[in-house]
Parts: C-alpha cells; sequence; structure tokens
C-alpha cells in the first residue's frame, strides 16, 4: 500500500528510531482504524516525488523489541523471486512450517516417545541377532545349534551390565554428548575424538544395517521383491530423512506406532510359542527348500566366541540415549536413564525368547526366509494374517531401528561442532528446529553404504559390533576416572559398575575385532582411523583460526591497534577494474570515491587502440578519476590486475588494497553465466592474497 505525499524540495522528517513510527488508516467500510506501520521512502517516477511504503503490522519483518534491538519475524524468510518462493512452498509441504527457537521446550519428548524413537535400534536387533549366531553355529552342524541359548543368556547379561553403566552416565553428563563427552573430560581429547570416530562410523552403520535387514523382512514375505532391495532401501533411507527434518517432536508423532506394533506382536509371537512348547503341541517350522549345509568345522572356543560376538550386535543402539538425553522433557537425566532401563529390558526379554524358540524348533537359517519368519510360520502358521502382522511389524521395527541413528547422530556431531572438532554448521538447528545438517549428511552416507554393500545385511554386520564396542569401553573407562575424582555420594558402588562395564565391554571389543577382523572389521577399523585423522585436523584448524583472529584482543588499545587503515591518516588505495564505460561502471565508480578521494580505474587491455579510445571517452565523462591503462600483449586479464596491485604493495607495505568490482544482476538465473565472469576470476585470485579486500557493487538489470 503506497500513498503519495507532498512535492517539494524538502524531504519529510525522517522518524527517530526510539519511536515507533505507526500510521492509523481507516478501514473502508469501517468505523475502526488499523496501525500500519511506516517502513520506507521511495523515489517516485517523478522529480521530487516521495512514496511512503506503509506496511500492516503483520506483514513486518522485523519487530521492534527494545533501543537499537529488532526481531525477525516469519515474514522476513518469505524469499522474493519466484523461484525462492517455489522452493520454500516445497519446504513447508515436505518438512512444515518453520518453528521459532522459542518452541523448542514444546519440542521435548516424553519417555513413551523417546522409547519409540531411541529404542528402535536396540529393539529391533532381537529380529536378527538370533540369526547371525545360527549362522556361525551351523558352520559346525545342525547339533551346534543349542549352544546359542547359553550365548544369549550371556550376551542377556553384558546388555544388563552395559545398561546399568550407561544410566551412570547418563546421570553424570546430561548434556548428550555420551561417550565423547565423558571421554573428552576424563580422559582427553584424543580419547574423545577416538570415540567420536566409532559413533559417527557405528551410526551411519545402524541406518545401513537396519534398512537392509526390514528390507530382508519384507522379502522374505514377498520374494518377488529381492530384485529391487537396493532401490528399497535407499528409499526407506530418503523417507526417514524426510520425516526427521520435520522435527523430534513430529518424527515421534510419526514413528511412534510401529514400535510399539513391534513389542505387541513380536512379543505375542514369542510367548505364544513358548506356551504351545510348555503345553506339549508339536509345532515345527515349514522345512525350507535350501539345503541344510554339513558342518565344516569343530566346535572350538574360537566359534563361540565367534558366535558371541555376531549376537553382541544386539547391544547397539544403547548409546543413543545418552547421546540424545537433551531431547528429553525435564528432569531430563531422570528420564533419559528409566527409558534406558525398560529398554534393556525389553531387548533381552525378546531376544532370549527369540533363541530358545529357535532352537527348540530346530530352525535352520536359509537364504530364502529369516529365521523370525520361520518362527511365526511354525507359530501361526504360514498363511495366517498373524504371521504377516509379525512380518509387517518386524520390518517396520527394522527400518524405524535407522531412526535411532537419526535421532542419535545429529545431537552428537552438534556437540562436537560446538566443540570446535566438526564443521560448525552441524551445530545449527533447521527450520522444524533439527539439526537439519547431520540429518541430510546421516541420510546420504548410509545410502552410499547400502549401494556398496548390494543392501545385504550379512555383508554390513561383520563391519558394524567392533565400533559399538570401542565406545562402550571408552566411556566406562572415563566413567571410572569421574567417579575417582569427584568422589561424589555413592562413588564406589558407582565405580565398580562402571569398571565391570569397562573390562567386559573391553573383552568383547577384542574378541568381536579379533573374530570378525577379515570378515570386514578391519574396513571399519581403517575408516575409524581415519575419521579420527579428519576430525583431529578440523580440531586444529579452529584452535589456529581462533588463535589468529582473536587472540590478544583484550584491552581497547589492543583492538585500536588493528584500525590501522584508518588511523594511518592516508588514503586508502581502491581500484576499479573496468572494460568500458557503462552505468554500472559508473556507479560502481561513485562508490569508489566514498571509499577514498584518490580510487583509480584500471583497464587491462590487448588492443592499444580501442585503449586509447577508451581514455579519451573517459577523460570526457570522469575526468576527476585516473585511468590507469595496462597492455597486455600476452592476452592475459587476471595476471595484470595482480601485478599492479604487486606494485602498489611494494610502494605502501601492509597497506591495504581495496578492489572495486560492478557486478550485474539479471533478472533470470541463467543470465548469470552470460556476466560477471571475470568478476568471479578476479575474485578467485583476489581472496588467496594477502591485504586485499574485495567488494562487489551489484547492479540490478530491471
Amino acid at each position: 500500500m503506497t500513498t503519495n505525499q507532498d512535492q517539494g524540495p524538502e524531504e519529510p522528517e525522517q522518524p527517530r528510531h526510539s519511536e515507533r513510527s505507526v500510521v492509523r488508516l481507516q478501514r473502508r467500510g469501517s468505523d475502526e482504524p488499523r496501525d500500519v506501520d511506516l517502513h520506507e521512502r521511495v523515489q517516485g517516477s517523478k522529480p521530487g516525488s516521495r512514496f511512503l511504503r506503509l506496511t500492516r503490522l503483520r506483514e513486518q519483518k522485523l519487530r521492534r523489541v527494545a533501543e537499537h534491538e529488532f526481531e525477525a519475524t516469519k515474514v522476513a524468510l518469505r524469499p522474493a523471486p519466484p523461484a525462492g518462493r517455489a522452493w520454500a512452498t516445497l519446504r513447508r509441504v515436505l518438512i512444515g512450517e518453520p518453528l521459532a527457537s522459542s518452541a523448542l521446550s514444546r519440542e521435548r519428548l516424553s519417555k513413551t516417545k523417546a522409547l519409540a524413537i531411541f529404542s528402535s535400534d536396540n529393539l529391533s536387533s532381537s529380529a536378527y541377532a538370533t540369526e547371525e549366531i545360527l549362522l556361525v553355529l551351523i558352520l559346525v552342524g545342525t547339533g551346534a545349534l543349542t549352544n546359542a541359548v547359553p550365548i544369549s543368556l550371556a550376551i542377556a547379561v553384558l546388555a544388563a551390565i552395559v545398561a546399568t553403566s550407561y544410566i551412570q552416565l547418563v546421570k553424570a553428563y546430561p548434556r548428550g554428548g555420551g561417550a565423547y563427552d565423558v571421554t573428552k573430560e576424563n580422559i582427553g581429547e584424543r580419547a574423545s575424538l577416538l570415540a567420536g570416530s566409532t559413533l559417527i562410523v557405528d551410526y551411519v552403520l545402524t541406518v545401513a544395517v537396519s534398512t537392509a535387514a526390514g528390507v530382508a523382512a519384507i522379502t522374505s514375505a514377498l520374494p518377488e521383491l529381492r530384485d529391487l532391495r537396493i532401490e528399497l532401501a535407499v528409499g526407506f533411507v530418503a523417507l526417514l530423512t524426510l520425516g526427521n527434518l520435520r522435527g523430534i517432536r513430529e518424527s515421534g508423532n510419526l514413528f511412534a506406532i510401529p514400535p510399539y506394533f513391534f513389542i505387541v506382536t513380536f512379543g505375542g509371537m514369542v510367548a505364544i510359542g513358548l506356551v504351545r512348547l510348555a503345553l506339549g503341541h508339536d509345532i515345527s517350522a515349514p522345512l525350507q527348500s535350501d539345503a541344510v549345509p554339513e558342518g565344516t568345522h569343530a566346535l572350538t572356543v574360537f566359534i563361540i566366541l565367534r558366535a558371541f560376538a555376531s549376537g553382541a550386535a544386539a547391544l547397539t543402539g544403547i548409546e543413543a540415549i545418552a547421546d540424545g538425553t537433551p531431547s528429553f522433557k525435564p528432569p531430563e537425566a531422570k528420564n533419559a536413564a528409566t527409558t534406558l532401563g525398560w529398554m534393556a529390558a525389553i531387548l533381552a526379554t525378546l531376544f532370549v525368547s527369540t533363541t530358545l524358540l529357535a532352537t527348540q524348533l530346530d530352525i535352520v537359517p536359509s537364504e530364502s526366509k529369516t529365521v523370525v519368519a520361520q518362527i511365526a510360520a511354525a507359530v501361526f502358521g504360514s498363511e495366517s494374517p498373524f504371521f504377516y502382522a509379525v512380518q509387517v511389524a518386524t520390518a517396520m521395527i527394522l527400518i524405524l531401528a535407522a531412526n535411532t541413528a537419526f535421532a542419535g547422530l545429529p545431537t552428537l556431531a552438534s556437540v562436537m561442532a560446538r566443540d570446535g572438532v566438526m564443521p560448525k554448521q552441524f551445530a545449527f538447528r533447521g527450520d522444524r528446529l533439527s539439526f537439519s545438517n547431520g540429518i541430510i549428511v546421516l541420510g546420504i552416507v548410509s545410502s552410499i553404504v547400502l549401494v556398496i554393500f548390494a543392501a545385504d545385511t550379512h555383508k554390513i554386520i561383520p563391519l558394524y559390533a567392533f565400533g559399538v564396542f570401542m565406545a562402550f569401553t571408552l566411556s566406562q573407562a572415563g566413567m571410572v576416572i569421574h567417579w575417582r575424582r569427584t568422589r561424589e555420594p555413592g562413588w564406589r558402588r558407582a565405580l565398580v559398575l562402571n569398571a565391570v562395564g569397562m573390562i567386559t565391554t573391553g573383552v568383547v571389543a577384542v574378541i568381536v575385532g579379533g573374530t570378525k577382523f577379515l570378515d570386514g572389521a578391519w574396513l571399519s577399523m581403517a575408516i575409524m582411523a581415519a575419521l579420527f585423522v579428519v576430525l583431529w585436523q578440523i580440531r586444529s584448524h579452529y584452535v589456529d583460526a581462533g588463535k589468529q583472529l582473536g587472540h590478544g584482543l583484550t584491552g581497547a588499545q589492543m583492538v585500536a591497534e588493528h584500525f590501522y587503515v584508518a588511523s594511518s591518516g592516508r588514503p586508502q588505495n581502491v581500484i576499479v577494474p573496468i572494460d568500458e564505460i557503462n552505468r554500472a561502471v559508473l556507479r560502481t565508480m561513485a562508490y569508489a570515491r566514498t571509499l577514498s578521494p584518490t580510487a583509480t580505474a584500471i583497464h587491462v587491455t590487448d588492443e592499444p587502440a580501442e585503449a586509447e579510445a577508451l581514455r579519451e571517452q573517459w577523460e570526457q565523462s570522469v575526468p576527476d578519476v585516473p585511468l590507469v591503462i595496462v597492455a597486455s600483449p600476452y592476452r592475459s586479464l587476471i595476471e595484470p590486475i595482480l601485478a599492479y596491485i604487486d606494485v602498489l604493495d611494494r610502494s605502501q607495505p601492509n597497506q591495504l588494497v581495496t578492489v572495486v568490482l560492478p557486478e550485474f544482476v539479471p533478472k533470470h538465473f541463467w543470465h548469470r553465466f552470460l556476466h560477471n565472469q571475470l568478476s568471479l576470476r578476479l575474485k578467485r585470485a583476489l581472496m588467496n592474497r594477502h591485504n586485499i579486500v574485495v567488494v562487489d557493487v551489484p547492479y540490478h538489470f530491471r
């Protein structure tokens, strides 16, 4: 809305910044006035005309909070260009309206939702950990499969130890860094970077393993989809990425039902199966078409340890609650510890029961049907709706198990970014208050892993468990040092618990690393080592940058020394590269003169005659600005300008040189490829040189 003012030589008085400038307009057909903020003055099309552009309060881009303090409103997020508006509309459709930071407290999770989000990975492992144990024991023969039950019981005890240890960790370190935070404070930076690198790798593998296992459950029920397993897996990762970009609370609403559906159906399957066995019912799994392999190995301690290492993948996901503690509703630590206890109890029950059923039903691993699918077929019948319900629930929980990583890794990455060991971009929250950059990167990298390993669970799992137990061991070692250092009430009992956890998980890490090394654990170890080096380099860069940018700025005198150019009294060296005389060049030159009265134009040419013509035209049009012509017989444009700057630098060492560049801003984005190529090349060359300031002066095409 605009209103024309009286024309005249004198401009109306500007409103003071400390006052609210409001115009009260009469609404047509109504006696009630409405408030409209005076936003800006606009030059009219006729000489001397001025316009006041009036903006309704609800359309303000800035809201005054206090003197010299404003707050950007949601209106400021609306892009002006059509392409920008289209992209903003698509973002709103896919991930929803942006949320204000004040809404963060409402995005916290209750224990019920948190159990669904953070426990999916841990609970889902009960659907494939038993099969991983049987795949090792079958190398000895079918008679060795009964050893799966004591192995599962040992893993359940290990889960109780680790869960108890992590409950201690959550209460002591509720910030959300988990093993990284504990090791950083108690062991040192190198140990924390090792813990961080192992967790990052394992979160990526969590997404890959869980999605691949979920697709395997689907193809067990629908074998005709087996050739599409890579496409299905990548598609599910994309859906999870999109769902998590919508925010923590909304992703909780989207993904809360499937985990509980899994607990009911899967728990019902094992309960009914065990009751029927106890009552003496004759139930057996349908025979598979796969030939049962004959034993090729002797039952040795190494085989038992290898089976134990394979089944220990059931413990993955415990770390996620420690990393995601800040996402819980207050009191965060107490709610996280309670949820972790629930998770460990449910996991142990489902995992041991599944293993017991598999051995009692004489189930043998098959390439065409998972162990869980065989158990469901034996308990309910392969054509029963309950069989398909179990398969659907298993597929959903396995796919949503990846959501645990989407909840844990972005939070961990934000903590590490704030500590300066990961790029700062990972510390920023997106439109929906989630750590969007971490979510997007996790989705992309895990999809690459799925493509490389053909979405095959058995190929990915050997890479998986070592890093989990390395992180467990480092975190428990850090907690032992923490209790010895702080000596808080009850510290002796807590120290014993964490010491037991440290020793146990350390032994398991050695077992997993040794037994799975040739199967693929070496690759995950190499990636963790490389990531450690990358994190160390990032940390070193931020430390060095901090010293160069901020070291010594502790007093007004020290700060003032950095304004040597302004305080020296000497005019700045300002140059404007030009190729012709046009409106953009003249506008840029006028701006350069505001920086320094000695601003100079420079023209590089390989045609002396054309240069002389330009000089004559320049002296007639801009007589008060000198023009320097640099001949370039080798037809180079950038290097002669750099050489001229070198001459200025030698004549006035350590003096800043400001290069002011005209830059065209065309109406359509593709027009940009037709302009500014010389400016872009010159900027790239200048940005790597010391004592150079580059200024762009945009000229907008109408």
